[in-house]
Parts: C-alpha cells; structure tokens; sequence
C-alpha cells in the first residue's frame, strides 16, 4: 500500500499525459505491487488504467484487488471489458467475482462473456452455485487431465500444451473416459521417468479427496495433514469438479484466524481492513456485544446486592474482590483460548469433552493452589488475620478451579450445538466467572466468618433507632 502511495500520483499524471508509458512501468513491477497501486486510484482513474492493458496483464492485476473494489470497478468498465478481463482470470477467482456482483450487473457481464466463450461462461455458473466457505466454492477447473493409456511423454506434452492456463502443474490428474478420478501424478515422478512408460505404472491411486460440500476448515485441515500443494475435489460418483490450491488455503485461514480473534475480543467479524471500515460500521460491530456483556455484568452487581449483609458486616471483604474476580476470569480465558485452538486445528473434538474436563479439573486445582498461596501471603502482609487467608485462599482456589472448567467447556457446548466456538469471547466468559465466583466467595466467607458476621448483625439490631 505503501508503494500505492509512491507511485500512485505518477501513474496518474502518466494516464493524463502519455498513456502509452503506462504498459512499461506494469514491466518493472510485479502484480501485487501494481495492485497496491490501483488500489489508490479513483474508479474512473484504474478504469482508464485497465483499458490501456491487454486483457491477460490486466486481470492478473484484477483478481489481485479486494472483492469489493473488483466490484466497484465493474460498473466502471462495462460489461465487455469486465468479461473481456474475467477470461483471462483463473477460474476460481473468476467465480468469487460474480458471486460478489449485484445480480443485474453479473448477468450483463455473463451475457457478454458467453458471447466470448460460451464454456467459460459455462463454467462460472457451475462454480457459483457452490456455497460460500464450501470446498466447491474454493476450487479451481484450470488443471491438467490426462488419460490412463497415455505415456510418461504423452503426459508432458499434455502439460505443455496446457500448462500456461492451469492454475497448478505440479500434480497431473489422471481421468477415466467419464471424468471419474483414476489417480494423480506429480511432475517430479513424471519427469524422472522413462518417457515410453505407461501412466498406470507412475500414478497415485489412493488419492486424497474432498467433497465439493465440505467446509472450507475440514479442507485446510487436511491438506495440512497430508502436506499437499493441491487436494481435488470429487463428487459422489468419483467425478473431477477440480481442485484446491494450497495458495487458497493460506487465504481462508488467515481469514478464518482474522475471524477467530475478532469473535474472541467480543467484536463481531469485519469484512474489510481496519482503515477499510468505516467509523459506524466499527460501531456497528462492536456496540451489540458490548451492550450484551454491559447487561451480563448486571448480575455481577445483583449477586453483590444479594450479600449485602456480609459486606456490611465484614467490610474488608470488598478489598479483595476486584483481585478474585479478575482471577476467575483470567483462568477462564486462557482455558477457552487453549480449547477453542485445539477445536480450530482439529486437536480436540466434541467426544473428547471429559477427558478436557478432567485435565481442566486438575490444572485448576494445581493452580489454585498456586495462586492460594500467593493471595493468603497477601493477606497476611495486609494484616487481615488467620480467618481471612482461609477465606481467600479456599476461595481462590474455587475460583480458578470454575474458571478453568467453564472455560474449557463452554467452547465444546457450543461446537456440540453447531455454533462457533469463538462466539464464547473471553469477554463473556470473565463475566460469567465473575458472577460464579462472588457467589464462591461470600458463601466461604458465611461459612468461615460467621460468627464474626452474626455477631455483626446483632449489634446493627442492637442500636437505638432514632
């Protein structure tokens, strides 16, 4: 974005100028720079731009852009140019651009592009009816089919000949008669065979697949399993749709982390960058949780109301809130962030629940302990009496031991009811073990205090009342 900056105000003094000067600044730079720096024009400015470069340079810039800017453009260029680029772009890409255009517009440019080339037209359609965040709706068609009787040499000249237009080389998919996947088989093995080999001798037949159905996270996670640079996707019959590009699967998890962290800060998902966004949308985003965690803290102030009479009685029981509370919900949050990881990366699962349970049920004991100590050497530097470190040290240790198994659990209740398990923020997760652990609190201090507070309320009767 930077370079956008730089450059940007030179580029446009060029297209006012001397267009032509334009072609040979787009030499010297890769794609992803002149992205950045179309990212700085006007609509009207990168439209003028993309009409001064050949249709191939032009949508390898294109399908660089953010998917609401490639829409914005759209309008921009028109309909021929806009499918005049969209054949040039890779075919995955070339559907997320559809699926972002209003319908009336896509349908203008689908109209132009079957006009171009009835088959690629063909072939948008058949990749938009995907759901979004679907292995369909991640794959590409742009690959390299060979057929079984074919030779080690057939197979190469197979990828030279289609090569330059797959979206990968380095795996050949080898197909029966009827499209159904036989096997697969790298350009390494390829190239270290014999040339008069038959394919049959060099080919992967238990090939990984995926469902064109299949969540996005299920496919990241099992490329990452079988280390692959490309995974095919596979109907029910067995049938090639296409494949899914490792290149893909770095964007959806970074999307899908970018997801995680923001649930997990209570903010809902954002669609574009920070400085993207604009001000009330941040608002927008953020005000309902705020307000649903503001509410939830109604029953923190409720539970303190309820032992009244306790701190009334025994008033340096407040000092020691703020500090127990906030341990509660830090014990809380670090168990949630552990589970809900291991939910993402697949590591836990929702059967796994009680060993979960009883790892958390052990780790809060330990650590309340722990912090036990910790808190009851506080209260004897304070001065606050043999009593007092009983109360806070068992309450301490009742405190973290909740906070780790709510933690823990929370996330698995809510992947067992189908919901992502981000949306258990730590935010939430500290109010609710804050709650939990002022009812702990004051009722040890009942138990363990309670002379000091019956004879507390004796004396409050005992005053004359005027």
């Amino acid at each position: 974005m930077q370079l956008g900056k730089l450059i940007g105000p030179e580029l446009k003094a060029l297209l006012r100028d001397d267009p032509d000067q334009v072609r040979p600044l787009l030499e010297e730079l890769h794609a992803e720079d002149f992205a950045d720096i179309v990212a700085e024009l006007t609509d009207e400015e990168a439209a003028a731009l993309f009409g001064r470069l050949p249709a191939a340079e032009a949508a390898a810039i294109f399908e660089r852009l953010d998917d609401e800017r490639q829409a914005d453009l759209v309008e921009a260029l028109g309909p021929t140019t806009t499918a005049q680029i969209a054949m040039e772009m890779s075919s995955d890409e070339r559907a997320d651009l559809f699926k972002e255009l209003p319908d009336d517009i896509g349908d203008r440019v689908l109209a132009s592009l079957e006009k171009l080339d009835p088959e690629v037209a063909e072939d948008v359609e058949r990749l938009a009816r995907w759901p979004e965040h679907s292995a369909g709706s991640l794959m590409t068609t742009d690959i390299v089919r060979v057929a079984p009787d074919m030779t080690v040499a057939d197979a190469i000249v197979a990828i030279r000949a289609k090569g330059a237009e797959a979206e990968t080389i380095y795996y050949v998919y080898v197909l029966w008669p009827d499209a159904r996947l036989h096997g697969v088989v790298s350009l390494r093995d390829l190239l270290l065979a014999e040339p008069g080999q038959r394919l049959t001798d060099e080919i992967t037949r238990n090939v990984i697949t995926v469902p064109p159905e299949l969540d996005q996270e299920e496919v990241a996670r099992k490329l990452a399993k079988y280390d692959l640079s490309a995974i095919p996707v596979v109907d029910a019959r067995g049938v090639l749709l296409g494949v899914i590009t490792v290149d893909d699967i770095i964007d959806v998890l970074t999307q899908e982390q970018t997801e995680d962290v923001q649930k997990l800060a209570a903010v809902e998902p954002l669609d574009l960058p920070y400085f993207a966004t604009t001000f009330w949308t941040f608002v927008r985003k953020r005000a309902p949780w705020l307000i649903i965690l503001f509410v939830e803290e109604f029953f923190t102030g409720n539970a303190l109301r309820h032992y009244d009479q306790v701190l009334q009685a025994v008033g340096k029981l407040a000092y020691y809130i703020p500090l127990l509370i906030s341990t509660g919900g830090n014990s809380g949050s670090q168990s949630a962030s552990l589970v809900i990881r291991g939910l993402a990366v697949g590591e836990i699962k929702w059967e796994h629940w009680w060993k979960v349970a009883l790892r958390e049920v052990g780790q809060g004991l330990i650590l309340g302990v722990i912090l036990a100590a910790v808190g009851m050497g506080r209260v004897l530097m304070w001065g606050d009496g043999g009593r007092f470190m009983i109360v806070i040290g068992v309450t301490l240790v009742g405190i973290v031991l909740m906070g780790c198994v709510v933690g823990a659990m929370l996330p698995l209740a809510l992947r067992r009811l189908g919901f992502d398990p981000a949306t258990s923020s730590t935010p939430f997760i500290a109010s609710l073990v804050d709650v939990v652990g002022i009812v702990i609190y004051f009722n040890v201090a009942k138990l363990v205090l309670a002379d000091v507070i019956a004879g507390a309320a004796t004396a409050a009767h005992a005053l004359p009342v005027h």
